[in-house]
């Protein structure tokens, strides 16, 4: 490596780097750390002050000292030396840092069109900007573009292209092979998943009245309220038509009462085609099933069978539910799809409608069947019949070569540098780096190795993914931080299980989440809800970021979740789901139906997020009172029904034993993510 006009040999320098990551974990590193941090805010800046540290670290075997270099170079991509770059690359291949550098520098040559450099430096990259590069660089060389074998691949689909791909279109449009009939594909595709932006971006390339077709219908998708408003005036012509059933299908999930009105007013206006009138039929049915209007039941009884998808056939399993009406939902119930039918939660309510019917003689054997899983479905089937829960565990074998192969990966190595020094999200892209290269077996092996270094959402996200790791429970049900934990729900009044399935099924242990909706931290507190707390706790408020100290955020979430709790008469699964949305939408829902069952209230919970948060976290509960006590609190006890307060003890002789039985046809049955 040459820094200060020395260079490393090649083989020596890659030998010294791997025999230090091998022992990396065990030496204490504080001085190197120290350095690193210096060296990279010198690296940042302009200078060349960070090589006398680079060397240093260098010499030590240090993990993470090819980031410093990086880091310089990526701060000059604009004056940066080819040679520099392809030294870099040289001297650190299959890197993640030698990765970015050229994904970095392959941006830079097409910002200034140096298409030949940028060629000479081309190997295949996963972003569709570098792939359009690549395309634009071939094109300079006067190369001709074949749209099968060069563009099909990022132009199926609905996902949304970078301005990098226009020179490629320009040219393939010119060339003939991208027609306007694959240009209408395209523009049907992203309509069918919703997706405006993508729809308006091939309109943009039609003509004439293609290009008025695709653009009513960009309109339909984007404001179908508008489009609905001046439907009436329009000629019944094939494009009006489409852009008009867009637009009721695509109202009918804001209004379906409003999306209704103009259907009737609309309806004999034009001559539908039965796509079109499936989509619109099927879209009113749905919406107003998820609104459990009182036709919801009349409307879906009525689609014709085209018309009838996955979703209008669950809801209408719901609906029934809803009503009461156990014939009914025994009917739904087998209208399901043979897919469908397999799922454990309708085969779970086709237990309860048999049983609710008298005819427990058929409900006995599904039920038994189910109490082998071990899920929501599976416990509540367990408690129906006596049964205990079945949870096999899995624990890892001890073969120290493996282990050590493992610990020894270059990536791993640096990603868990980057987890002790606190980069969260450097060390989470080297660990999905690293991921990439592994075996199913090594990936374990690393999941495991996170969780025993306390780097928890590795281990759960890891081994959450892939059916045959599901029952490494240890490592995907992690007790951390259980002193603070404890003493948190202790204060707050909740079992100390509900508090650990609420940060598994919140942020599955990553301290630094924070959602879309902007909640933070393990248990992912709103702020303004975070700084309530605080101040009924009586601890200091340092802004939003302080939630991502994992003690103060589960010293607030689980004081958050006691008041949920309390609101409820205690009861766990009516806390979870005002946990997840919010206290005004239970509210309403249970002024609707809080007479049914809680495991059929759950079911017809209209949010889909909410409606499976409340049984994952059920479900956690149970895996966590395991992990923490042995015998568990049966589910049917955190599962009292609305108005009726929650018992934590369950009384004497209430809790259940776990053994495993496992599911000959569904291998563990453990779906439970």
């Amino acid at each position: 490596m040459k820094l200060h006009g020395f260079r490393w040999p090649h083989a020596l320098l890659v030998t010294a780097l791997l025999l230090a990551a091998a022992v990396a974990q065990a030496t204490d590193l504080s001085d190197q750390r120290a350095q690193f941090r210096e060296g990279m805010e010198l690296a940042a800046r302009p200078g060349d002050s960070w090589k006398r540290i680079a060397m240093s670290l260098e010499e030590a075997g240090y993990p993470l000292a090819p980031y410093l270099e990086y880091t310089a170079l990526r701060r000059r991509i604009d004056t940066v030396g080819e040679d520099e770059v392809k030294g870099f690359l040289a001297r650190w291949p299959g890197s993640l840092p030698a990765s970015d550098l050229r994904d970095a520098y392959l941006r830079e040559l097409a910002r200034r069109g140096e298409w030949a450099r940028y060629r000479a430096l081309w190997v295949p990259r996963p972003a569709r900007d570098l792939q359009c590069h690549a395309l634009a660089a071939r094109l300079a060389a006067g190369e001709k573009l074949d749209y099968a074998t060069d563009f099909e691949a990022l132009w199926t689909g609905n996902a949304a292209l970078p301005a990098a791909c226009d020179p490629a279109i320009r040219a393939l449009r010119a060339g003939g092979t991208l027609s306007d009939d694959l240009v209408d594909e395209r523009i049907q595709c992203s309509a069918e998943a919703g997706n405006a932006g993508p729809a308006a971006a091939a309109a943009a390339l039609l003509t004439g009245a293609r290009r008025s077709a695709a653009d009513r219908l960009v309109t339909a998708l984007k404001d179908p309220a508008a489009t609905l408003a001046k439907a009436g005036q329009w000629a019944d012509e094939p494009a009006t038509r489409e852009a008009v059933s867009f637009a009721i299908a695509r109202h009918a999930r804001r209004n379906s009462a409003a999306a209704e009105t103009a259907w009737a007013g609309l309806q004999a206006k034009f001559a539908w085609e039965p796509v079109q009138r499936n989509r619109i039929l099927n879209a009113l049915a749905l919406y107003r099933s998820t609104s459990y209007s009182d036709d919801a039941m009349a409307r879906l009884k009525a689609l014709p069978a085209e018309a009838d998808d996955d979703a209008t056939r669950e809801w209408r399993v719901r609906v029934a539910l809803a009503s009461g009406d156990f014939t009914a939902t025994l009917e739904a119930l087998d209208r399901l799809s043979p897919e469908q039918q397999k799922d454990e939660r309708w085969r779970y309510l086709k237990a309860r409608a048999l049983d609710k019917l008298g005819r427990s003689a058929e409900a006995g054997p599904l039920f038994a069947e189910l109490a082998r899983e071990a899920n929501f479905h599976g416990f509540l089937a367990a408690d129906w019949i006596g049964a205990p829960y079945s949870i096999c565990p899995l624990a890892l074998d001890g073969e120290r070569s493996a282990q050590d192969s493992v610990e020894r990966q270059p990536d791993l190595v640096r990603a868990f540098e980057f987890h002790a020094l606190g980069r969260l999200p450097e060390a989470r892209r080297e660990w999905d780096f690293a991921l990439e290269r592994l075996d199913a077996g090594q990936r374990t092996r690393a999941a495991d190795l996170a969780w025993r270094r306390g780097w928890y959402d590795r281990a759960v996200f890891a081994l959450s993914r892939d059916p045959a790791t599901l029952r490494f429970y240890e490592q995907r049900f992690p007790i951390g931080m259980e002193r603070e934990v404890r003493a948190a729900a202790r204060t707050a009044g909740v079992d100390p299980a509900f508090a650990y399935a609420i940060i598994r099924a919140e942020s599955a242990w990553m301290t630094d989440a924070r959602s879309g909706a902007d909640a933070y931290g393990l248990m992912q507190l709103l702020p303004g809800v975070g700084k309530q707390m605080a101040k009924e706790a009586g601890l200091a408020w340092s802004g939003a970021k302080g939630l991502f100290n994992p003690s103060y955020n589960i010293r607030l979430g689980t004081r958050f979740l006691g008041q949920m709790a309390g609101k409820y008469q205690g009861s766990p699964w009516l806390a979870s789901a005002a946990y997840n949305a919010g206290g005004a939408p239970v509210g309403r829902w249970l002024a609707a139906r809080g007479d049914l069952e809680p495991d059929f209230f759950i079911e017809t919970i209209p949010y889909r997020e909410t409606r499976e948060y409340v049984a994952r976290v059920l479900a956690f509960s149970v895996i966590y009172d395991w992990r923490l006590d042995g015998k568990v609190l049966p589910l049917s006890v955190r599962m009292p029904r609305v108005g009726q307060a929650y018992a934590a003890s369950g009384g004497e002789g209430t809790r259940k034993a776990v053994a495993c039985a496992l599911a000959p046809a569904t291998g563990d049955g453990d779906t439970t993510r």
